[in-house]
């Protein structure tokens, strides 16, 4: 992508309420060999290929040795489209620091894009916990807590519906 080319899509982007971030990943290991591997396909194959990731480029540091280890970093900037996404993104890939690069001033955003951006950050705990959960219970405490959950899934619906709530405002 050309540079005239990517400030217009990054322009057009903002202007939709996407979000140009640069996000700072490292690794360590013993082993010098599969660090900078690891992160490429962490980068190329995951991270650029998330919901919403518009474009991304970066660079991937050569490993240094200390302390017992081999550590690298990667800096990668990304343009995604929306303040959503970008939890998801941020989530998935926990990387080690964020820079809000655009919009440099103040991001404005609708009530029902809050919502639909808390909503899904609780999908994603709550998938999450799922995950943690039937990994560490047995079927019987798993299969108790799953339905815990989805009673609560429905007294959330409910609470939308009525009158005064968000459905209902």
């Amino acid at each position: 992508m050309a540079r005239s080319e990517m400030e217009d899509v990054t322009a057009k982007a903002l202007g939709k309420g996407g979000i140009l971030v640069k996000l700072y990943f490292d690794m360590h290991s013993k082993e010098q060999s599969g660090l900078q591997p690891i992160l490429a396909d962490l980068i190329n194959n995951r991270l650029l290929k998330s919901k919403g990731v518009i474009y991304g480029f970066g660079s991937i540091e050569e490993p240094i040795f200390d302390r017992d280890m081999y550590t690298t970093t990667a800096t990668v900037t990304v343009l995604v489209d929306s303040l959503e996404d970008l939890a998801g993104v941020v989530f998935m890939f926990a990387p080690a620091a964020i820079e809000v690069m655009k919009p440099e001033m103040q991001y404005v955003i609708k009530q029902s894009e809050l919502q639909d951006l808390l909503l899904s950050l609780s999908t994603i705990s709550a998938n999450y916990s799922e995950h943690i959960l039937k990994n560490t219970m047995s079927e019987e405490e798993f299969e108790k807590v799953r339905q815990d959950l989805k009673s609560r899934e429905e007294l959330g619906r409910k609470i939308l519906k009525k009158p005064g709530g968000a459905e209902g405002a």
